[in-house]
């Protein structure tokens, strides 16, 4: 979205990433101003997507650069209620999916119903609008939120090597011994 919104030239984002460009603008912009339908509405499971809810981002584009008269590639005066439109449809999509699969860890037995924690991580844990929906989610279930710091949320050789961090402290799947490992360079 934010490659198609061509956030790189505008001026307030020129030098952020495209999910943090999308964020800052939406703080500023109406979400109401665009209702995106939530991507896979018909299928009650635990899956993402988010192709669906692009195609429809790119259509209101297209309709807003014919009605503007301005090429693709241009700034659209309406790209913040875009950005906030499309920042809302992410989080809801994710909080609800996320509400789903905590529904069937619970029900399945597969969580301890004290101290059970969501974890997040990645770019969408860098992403203050949809942490906090997912705080909200965590509060209203009993469950602990644990995200890592933004700072290590952004890249994925970061979060990886978070993660061996961790999971040496705490003695798992750590290995020993290389024997036996073969891989593949590319």
């Amino acid at each position: 979205v934010a490659r198609r919104l061509s956030l790189r030239k505008h001026p307030e984002c020129h030098s952020m990433s495209g999910g943090k460009a999308i964020e800052h603008l939406a703080q500023t912009g109406n979400r109401q101003q665009h209702a995106f339908r939530l991507p896979m509405q018909q299928y009650r499971n635990c899956d993402f997507s988010f192709s669906g809810l692009q195609n429809l981002v790119n259509k209101v584009i297209i309709q807003k650069e014919k009605e503007e008269g301005i090429q693709e590639g241009e700034i659209l005066s309406c790209v913040k209620d875009i950005a906030a439109a499309a920042q809302h449809a992410v989080a809801v999509h994710i909080i609800q999916r996320t509400y789903r699969a905590m529904l069937f860890c619970i029900k399945n037995s597969l969580l301890s119903s004290k101290n059970a924690t969501l974890v997040v991580s990645g770019g969408v844990a860098s992403n203050q609008y949809i942490r906090k929906g997912l705080q909200t989610l965590a509060d209203a279930n009993d469950f602990a939120l644990l995200c890592p710091p933004p700072r290590l949320c952004t890249d994925n050789g970061v979060m990886i090597a978070w993660n061996g961090i961790e999971r040496l402290r705490a003695g798992l799947g750590v290995l020993h011994r290389t024997d036996g490992i073969r891989y593949e360079p590319k």
